[in-house]
């Protein structure tokens, strides 16, 4: 009797979920890594420019994903 074989893995694709996630990841890194630069120059202050990015960061995924929830039975 032969062995079973297992199946290729599937290819993973992208869809809006995964790449708004992939966003506020990057969002989130860029943000605490703008925090981090202005905690070294300014000895634990922080900037209003960065609370500004990173409100706008946090806002613009919690939009995609509101839009994306709101539209999830069109997206198919």
């Amino acid at each position: 009797m032969t062995e079973p074989v297992a199946p290729p893995p599937p290819e993973e694709k992208e869809n809006e979920v995964l790449r708004a996630a992939r966003e506020r990841q990057q969002q989130r890194e860029a943000a605490e890594a703008a925090q981090a630069a202005d905690q070294e120059a300014g000895k634990g202050k922080r900037g209003w420019k960065t609370a500004a990015a990173a409100g706008l960061g946090i806002g613009s995924a919690a939009v995609i994903a509101a839009l994306l929830y709101a539209n999830r039975g069109k997206i198919k």
